[in-house]
């Protein structure tokens, strides 16, 4: 039986969300088809006939999942203008329900080192999303100069991220919030120190 453009939109996305939650969790090598299938309740069949290979998919959760986290940001951006945004991005971020949530959180806290073996389709969409991330980031920066705020914005991230996986590395909670805290609480004074300089 033949199935609608609109149906085979919505098994898409069922595919692809639950690839990025499953590969999230468990990693892009531990996570077989199988696994993906019956977590969206669909057939190998219907899989496939949607993305050919599990490369395909990975590639494809991956940037669903970038996606969604942009989303996020863009909304903190709605809710906060200006130069609210970064601080209630860097707080949601640095967060410990974003901490205990790895399967719905950040792919690059979860799959950067496990993206890094990954064969170039894979890493050329994770490139692409993150690209398109750092340019997000770089204009919430407080700085002059489109370079300066683009490294800014890498800056930033990088601590970010590495912070949320060393939080979620260490066996102890009270080290764990300590990371996430002092890691925000100085992102967002270095952001307000150089909002400062430049308008002095």
């Amino acid at each position: 039986m033949r199935v609608s453009k609109e149906k085979a939109a919505q098994n898409r996305e069922r595919i692809l969300s639950s690839a990025a939650r499953l590969f999230r969790e468990h990693g892009i090598g531990a996570t077989g088809v199988d696994a993906i299938t019956e977590d969206a309740g669909l057939t190998h069949g219907g899989l496939y006939s949607q993305f050919g290979s599990k490369e395909v998919i990975a590639a494809e959760a991956i940037r669903f999942a970038l996606a969604r986290g942009k989303r996020v940001w863009q909304r903190a951006l709605e809710r906060n203008p200006g130069m609210g945004a970064l601080p209630a991005i860097v707080d949601g971020y640095l967060s410990r329900e974003h901490r205990d949530a790895p399967g719905t959180g950040c792919v690059v806290a979860a799959l950067g080192t496990d993206i890094a073996r990954q064969p170039r389709r894979v890493r050329q969409a994770f490139t692409k999303e993150i690209k398109a991330d750092l340019e997000f980031l770089s204009q919430l920066m407080p700085n002059d100069g489109q370079e300066g705020r683009y490294e800014d914005a890498i800056a930033t991230f990088a601590s970010m991220a590495g912070a949320l996986i060393l939080a979620r590395a260490v066996n102890d909670e009270q080290l764990s919030d300590l990371i996430l805290k002092s890691t925000a609480k100085r992102v967002i004074k270095r952001a307000k120190t150089r909002r400062a300089v430049r308008r002095s």
